[in-house]
């Protein structure tokens, strides 16, 4: 009998010991050797490679950080203010990380990258770069002003000091959030100063209520040669309010103000005098300003010495010098004849009402048969004057 168990207790022992042999024989469920060697050769240090790299790197690209020989178990990119710079993995490869944002001009970059080897040993590489200084730094104003309420015809407006040749690259960089999700589209529009100029208008007037914000993350993004670079990101928001259409006629010499497609108001005007450059402006206009009493000198929109006076009630529609606005001295011409130098002039008590009631971004709709011509693009906000397909061409990123 102890010779049988005897030699089962040694079967046992040998069908353990295979099996023990067969799992050692796999490798990837052992630990590393200490000394860092493993089956097939050493367990080689990862070596890690970050783009930008040196001094005076090129800004206006992603940090690019890659592992050849192993993975990355994360990166962290901080600028020297000790902001950080987020970013991700490429999908599906873990040796290769990318930053959401282009690296910047004139800053230092730390980047530490935590790594394993393909037999799974730890380390921390630490590197650093700085970027060249920007030569030259673009800036822009913005339209219209941040946590105002506008009117419906109210396009977002980003005015560049600087010429932008690269306008897919800024386009890229401006995006526009709404409330309600209005389509619209950005145009690149020759602003009536001579600068370059980006408006977005939704494809019709915006519905009252919606809420705008414009994240223009131009940091780190280069306008071209003669612009240079922008050097900070701009936010701005704004809300419109209630629906509202100024409608002109200047052949019936008469204004109307409609509220939520009611007629709320019908005011006599004067218009520009027909036969020559003192004719109004016809289509959409937008009411960019409410000026209150200011001069009005004829000789700052090319009219000679026709008039230099105080005007109430001013409400400017576009840069070239339109108005609508208090004027008394032509009160016999209201509803009768057009006998302005261009603008829309109406009675000190009606003009009192209007200036209550309209606000910044309201559409004037001006109609008329003897006008110098439909308002530009540019010249205040005409970009209701073309049609939607033709606004989305202008679009650099089209096509």
């Amino acid at each position: 009998m102890s010779q049988i168990r005897a030699s089962r207790s040694a079967a046992v022992a040998g069908v353990l010991s295979a099996v023990l042999c067969a799992c050692s024989a796999g490798g990837a469920s052992v630990a590393p050797p200490a000394d860092g060697k493993r089956a097939g050769g050493p367990d080689r240090p990862v070596t890690v490679t970050v783009t930008p790299d040196g001094q005076g790197a090129a800004a206006g690209k992603p940090v690019v950080v890659t592992a050849k020989g192993g993975t990355l178990s994360s990166v962290t990119v901080f600028d020297a203010d000790g902001n950080r710079l987020a970013g991700r993995p490429a999908p599906g490869n873990k040796a290769s990380w990318t930053s959401d944002r282009k690296a910047v001009p004139g800053t230092t970059y730390e980047v530490r990258a935590k790594t394993r080897t393909r037999g799974g040993r730890e380390a921390t590489s630490r590197t650093s770069f700085t970027t060249a200084a920007a030569s030259k730094v673009n800036k822009l104003s913005l339209a219209p002003g941040k946590n105002t309420t506008v009117g419906v015809g109210q396009p977002l407006s980003v005015v560049f000091d600087g010429p932008v040749a690269h306008k897919a690259d800024v386009e890229k960089q401006l995006k526009v959030t709404t409330s309600n999700g209005t389509e619209g589209s950005w145009g690149w529009v020759r602003d009536y100063s001579g600068r370059d100029r980006a408006d977005w208008r939704p494809k019709e007037y915006w519905k009252a209520g919606t809420k705008v914000t414009l994240d223009a993350e131009l940091n780190g993004t280069d306008s071209g040669p003669a612009g240079g670079w922008f050097v900070r990101d701009y936010r701005t928001g704004f809300t419109v309010g209630s629906r509202q259409v100024v409608r002109v006629d200047l052949d019936r010499k008469r204004l109307t103000l409609e509220r939520d497609g009611k007629k709320v108001r019908e005011i006599p005007v004067s218009g520009g005098t027909p036969g020559g450059v003192k004719r109004s402006w016809r289509g959409t206009a937008v009411l960019m300003s409410k000026e209150g009493t200011i001069n009005m000198n004829s000789e700052t929109v090319g009219l000679a010495d026709a008039y230099d006076k105080m005007v109430d009630y001013s409400m400017r529609l576009t840069w070239s010098g339109m108005y609508a606005h208090a004027a008394p001295w032509n009160a016999r011409y209201f509803g009768r004849a057009n006998m302005s130098s261009g603008c829309i002039g109406m009675s000190d008590a009606d003009a009192a009402y209007f200036y209550g009631q309209v606000r910044v971004g309201d559409p004037f709709e001006i109609k008329g048969e003897d006008t110098k011509g439909t308002v530009a693009e540019g010249n205040g906000y005409g970009a209701w004057n073309v049609s939607w397909e033709q606004w989305q061409a202008k679009s650099a990123l089209k096509g």
